[in-house]
């Protein structure tokens, strides 16, 4: 039996392998053109992602310039209200609370724009409304009121930043950031324990409304016979576990 002649248009040149070649050529472009991000550390999906910046200090992620943003928020509330509480408060232990509020705050904006200025990411200038309504309060209350209301209305906020600040120092890439969220873990647990030991803070109320959201609460009168304690008189303000060296 004679063999039979080649068929034309049968192999590679076919219809069919010209396909299959085809395909195969793309899949290895596509591959070839994602291997430079996949590779390299600090690169994954969500770095590459609209909301991240890349920065020689690391990616700086959604979360870490909201961070930025409220630590500069917080001085900008916070501040003024520590102000105000030296000179209006009624108890040592108030006044005592709004010093650390002042030397902390100071402190965490200054660390906080030098930050944002190296990332070249803007910041506020003002309070939130929010923030201007809890001012607005703490203006209008007087006596004892006011002494409570400074410290449920600022445990209430450092609660919910503290949060916030640990969220970040476990997560983010940022050097700077990093030791950002070190000095602010350092200030903000300072605050915490300074307005609790005010002896006015409403601890069921604190936890209800941070588990709701709501905004701060109202306290209600405490009872005449409840003591409000000072804070000890050795309690002074932690050093911040971070400075910046100074410019060159």
């Amino acid at each position: 039996m004679r063999p039979r002649p080649p068929v034309k248009g049968r192999g590679i040149v076919s219809g069919t392998g010209l396909i299959v070649t085809c395909l195969a050529a793309t899949f290895a472009a596509l591959v070839f053109s994602l291997w430079p991000y996949t590779d390299r550390p600090g690169t994954g999906p969500d770095v590459l992602s609209a909301q991240t910046l890349r920065t020689s200090y690391g990616p700086l992620s959604a979360l870490d310039q909201d961070f930025l943003v409220k630590v500069r928020l917080a001085g900008l509330w916070e501040l003024p209200a520590g102000q105000q509480a030296r000179a209006k408060g009624t108890a040592p232990a108030v006044r005592t609370a709004g010093r650390h509020l002042v030397e902390g705050h100071r402190f965490l904006d200054e660390r906080v724009r030098g930050v944002a200025a190296r990332l070249n990411l803007a910041l506020p200038d003002e309070p939130s409304d929010q923030q201007k309504q809890w001012l607005e309060t703490l203006d209008e209350a007087q006596g004892a009121e006011y002494d409570r209301q400074f410290a449920n209305i600022l445990r209430l906020a450092h609660g919910r930043v503290f949060s916030v600040v640990a969220q970040v120092r476990a997560s983010t890439r940022n050097s700077l950031v990093r030791d950002l969220a070190d000095d602010a873990n350092t200030t903000v647990l300072d605050h915490i324990k300074v307005l609790e030991a005010t002896g006015y803070v409403d601890f069921d109320a604190v936890a209800r409304d941070l588990a709701t959201g709501s905004t701060p609460p109202t306290a209600a009168p405490a009872s005449p016979t409840a003591p409000v304690p000072a804070p000890d008189p050795a309690f002074t303000l932690p050093p911040p576990a971070f400075r910046p060296p100074p410019e060159q």
